[in-house]
C-alpha cells in the first residue's frame, strides 16, 4: 500500500476511499482468477468492507466470504468515536499507540524510523478515525466472519451488529488477546481462515468483469 515497502515515497492516502480505490487497482486482475475472499483487520477491516460494497456496486465478481477483524460494525456508533488519536501531539500519540500494543517500543526510540513512519502511522489513524459510514445496512449475499479479541474494547452491540451485514449468515470468532490478537494467536487465525476457505476452493471461475 502507499507509503509502505517499495512504495514508501508514494503519497499517503487522504481517505479510506483513496485506499479502497488503490487496493482495487492492485487486485482487479486477480479477481478474475477464481474464487476469492477478503480479510481485513482494524483499518483493513474498513477497506475490505468498502471494497466489497464497491464490487457489488460495479457488478464485479463477488467474494465467497469476507473476514472483518478487530473492529465493530460500521453502523454502530463507537463509544470512542469522538476521540481522535491523530490530533494528539507526537509524544502523546506515541504513548497512546504503545498502550494499544502491536507496535514495539523500540520503534519509537530511533529518530530515523520515527521521521519516516510516524507520519504514515498518524495518517492511518486519521483516515480510520475520520471514516464515516452511511449507517445504512445493505446485506451481502454471502457469509461473513468476524474475528474479535476477547479483551478488545468492543462492546456486544458493535460485535453483533455485523450480523445485519449478511443474508447468508455471520459467524463471530472470539480469540484470546486484545486488538492485536492476530499477532498473539496467528495459528488460530490461520486455522479459522483455512477451515472457511476449503469448501470454496472448487467454485467456478467468474467469466466476466
Amino acid at each position: 500500500m502507499a507509503g509502505r515497502g517499495k512504495r514508501i515515497f508514494d503519497p499517503l492516502y487522504e481517505s479510506i476511499q483513496d485506499a479502497v480505490e488503490d487496493v482495487f487497482k492492485m487486485i482487479k486482475a486477480e479477481l478474475l482468477a477464481g474464487p476469492f475472499g477478503f480479510f481485513g483487520h482494524s483499518m483493513g477491516c474498513i477497506i475490505a468492507f468498502e471494497l466489497a460494497h464497491k464490487l457489488r456496486k460495479i457488478g464485479g465478481p463477488q467474494p465467497s466470504f469476507v473476514f472483518f477483524s478487530g473492529r465493530g460494525a460500521p453502523q454502530v456508533v463507537r463509544p470512542d468515536e469522538k476521540e481522535k488519536y491523530y490530533l494528539l501531539p507526537d509524544d502523546e500519540f506515541r504513548n497512546r499507540v504503545l498502550e494499544l500494543g502491536g507496535t514495539p517500543k523500540e520503534f519509537f526510540e530511533h529518530e530515523e524510523l520515527m521521521a519516516v513512519f510516524l507520519p504514515m502511522l498518524k495518517r492511518d489513524f486519521q483516515i480510520s478515525e475520520t471514516y464515516e459510514s452511511s449507517r445504512q445496512v445493505d446485506p451481502f449475499n454471502y457469509p461473513i466472519h468476524v474475528m474479535i479479541g476477547k479483551d478488545e474494547d468492543i462492546n456486544a452491540e458493535q460485535m453483533h451488529g455485523w450480523k445485519d451485514h449478511s443474508s447468508q449468515g455471520c459467524t463471530i470468532h472470539y480469540l484470546a488477546g486484545g486488538h492485536f490478537f492476530i499477532n498473539e494467536q496467528p495459528e488460530s487465525v490461520v486455522e479459522i481462515i483455512n477451515n472457511t476457505v476449503k469448501p470454496h476452493r472448487h467454485e467456478p471461475k467468474p467469466v466476466h468483469f
